[in-house]
């Protein structure tokens, strides 16, 4: 058996870096209004992974406690979101896929927290949306 595919990423000024070596979960685009203050866009689209197989290689991001249950991890320099983990499903981790250095390689699924979308952002009509969470809770 091979060595895990190992994907990098960081923050947008570099100071924190990260690198996942495991199978990768889901991608999905999220519509909820605390991905949309927290980073401050629209849609934050996320890849879920193992906890145990994430890992901040350099640097040491800064902790917002975003509700009663979940964390969110960003870079004090610049300000990028990183991860987001919650008491709810602790084993696993999501990753905001911007900040991987190749985002390009791993396409959203599906949509979810629809029904608090923007009215004006059109969804992607080749995947399925949901609007709350998905069925399999990502």
């Amino acid at each position: 058996m091979g060595q895990p595919q190992v994907i990098e990423g960081g923050c947008l000024c570099g100071a924190v870096r990260y690198q996942i070596a495991g199978p990768l979960g889901d991608v999905v685009h999220c519509h909820c209004a605390m991905c949309r203050k927290s980073s401050g866009a629209p849609v934050v689209t996320w890849i879920s992974v193992a906890a145990g197989c994430f890992a901040f290689t350099s640097g040491e991001p800064s902790v917002h406690r975003s509700s009663s249950h979940a964390e969110r991890r960003f870079c004090g320099g610049c300000g990028a979101q990183l991860t987001f983990w919650s008491e709810r499903d602790p084993q696993n981790i999501d990753v905001t896929l911007g900040t991987l250095d190749e985002p390009e390689r791993h396409p959203a699924i599906r949509h979810i927290w629809t029904g608090s979308r923007l009215p004006w952002i059109q969804l992607d009509k080749h995947l399925p949306d949901y609007a709350e969470e998905s069925p399999s809770g990502s």
